[in-house]
């Protein structure tokens, strides 16, 4: 991950984490968010079965910021953003996420909150997984 051509954060593997955080969002369903992320298993054990979680695959969380998850396209071919929590209430409950997972064992790595963001990623698999709470 790269803001301003400058390289903020990388994982060798794990989860990449697309966090939106909405108006109603609360630190308690961070809490929650950050305690599913970090016990998920969706990583192959010695069977190739999905049964480990990432601390048990020995990955790491790259956690970034995305308000766009929040964008509405019922209206029209614009989307509204009016569900995204503004930064003074999201920066906090997605820094609160980060802290969370870490204290599950977890290494979390973060990029610039409202920054414009380059991501490369590798996807293996790959798994995608909507979750709400």
């Amino acid at each position: 991950m790269s803001v301003d051509g400058a390289l903020i954060s990388e994982i060798e593997s794990g989860l990449a984490v697309y966090l939106g955080i909405g108006t109603e969002d609360t630190p308690l369903q961070a809490a929650d968010m950050a305690k599913k992320i970090a016990h998920l298993r969706i990583f192959e054990d010695e069977n190739g079965k999905m049964n480990l979680d990432v601390r048990q695959a020995g990955g790491e969380i790259l956690l970034i910021s995305q308000f766009t998850l929040y964008g509405d396209c019922k209206g029209g071919n614009r989307p509204s953003f009016i569900g995204a929590a503004r930064p003074e209430i999201a920066e906090p409950l997605y820094l609160l996420v980060a802290d969370k997972i870490r204290e599950f064992g977890i290494c979390v790595k973060t990029g610039v909150f409202g920054a414009d963001m380059k991501i490369e990623q590798y996807n293996d698999g790959p798994v995608t997984i909507l979750y709400e709470c």
